[in-house]
């Protein structure tokens, strides 16, 4: 299978004014289909966040996502080991862009209390970009939704022409 070019935006996109930005990013920052890639014990706090309870779907993120190609945002929750990092890497290929990443848990962010293993991956940040870190072991359903408000706010001030311009952060 042939690869596909990256998508680039026109040289117009930058040039677009600030209203039709803000409703663009408006868009996208509440309306973030999530694709969690749950690990360990952190998977089971992302389960709490979407029950009645906490209910993240008031913030306009949609949990379970049919699958990557379907989601814009990607949970990494749990230990990722180097066995697992090939498929936590194609799977981020297979999202849409724009795409986001928010690393859930010790083990994500660090590779926690098991950083010192030869099989364990030291942080997701090793092979995908992250866009927001939400640190503990586990962390409690609120920290994620904290998170999740960090990476609304961050989605709200973005150009997309900064994101994927060479040399950028998604580059």
């Amino acid at each position: 299978m042939a690869d596909l070019p990256m998508p680039t935006l026109g040289p117009v996109a930058r040039l677009a004014p600030k209203p039709m930005r803000f409703i663009l990013n408006w868009g996208r920052r509440y309306s973030l289909w999530a694709f969690n890639f749950g690990l360990a014990c952190c998977a089971i706090e992302f389960i709490a966040t979407t029950m009645s309870r906490h209910d993240f779907i008031r913030f306009g993120v949609i949990p379970f996502a049919n699958g990557p190609r379907q989601a814009d945002l990607m949970i990494v929750s749990g230990t990722v080991t180097d066995k697992m990092a090939p498929a936590v890497k194609r799977l981020y290929e297979q999202m849409p862009d724009p795409k986001y990443v928010i690393s859930f848990g010790a083990c994500s962010n660090t590779g926690g209390p098991y950083w010192d293993s030869y099989c364990v991956t030291k942080g997701v940040d090793q092979i995908i970009p992250v866009d927001v870190y939400v640190p503990g072991c586990p962390p409690r359903p609120e920290a994620l939704l904290y998170g999740i408000m960090q990476l609304q706010e961050k989605i709200a001030a973005e150009s997309l022409g900064d994101r994927y311009a060479p040399g950028g952060e998604g580059a």
